[in-house]
């Protein structure tokens, strides 16, 4: 099974994540703008590993970085990672000061990295 290409936890939850014209937008709604992924709007964003959820051996330890990487949602992020070769699962930080944890394929990532730095 591939990535969902989707916003699994926090702010825009369950919106599709897209890519197009080299940019990636994740899909608000059928009448609002989509919220376009780069430099301008992403504050931060960190790749979610297995290395993440090995570095903290206790419970304690894993919420606190999930914590670091998204606050309240982040307790989710210490029990996902990219499970799937060429799925990512990737914490971004807004701007704004919202919080997102998505599920991304290849192609969308290297894009999200590149649009992003």
């Amino acid at each position: 099974m591939g990535a969902k290409n989707r916003v699994i936890a926090g702010d825009y939850a369950g919106c599709v994540v897209v890519s197009g014209l080299g940019t990636v937008q994740i899909g608000i709604g059928l009448f609002k703008k989509n919220l376009v992924l780069d430099s301008t709007t992403v504050e931060g964003y960190e790749l979610v590993t297995d290395e993440h959820r090995k570095s903290a051996s206790s419970g304690v330890a894993r919420g606190l970085i999930g914590g670091a990487l998204l606050g309240p949602v982040g307790m989710l992020a210490g029990g996902l990672s990219a499970k799937n070769k060429g799925t990512y699962t990737v914490a971004i930080q807004f701007k704004d000061g919202k919080n997102s944890l998505l599920e991304v394929d290849d192609k969308i990532y290297k894009i999200l990295v590149q649009r992003c730095f």
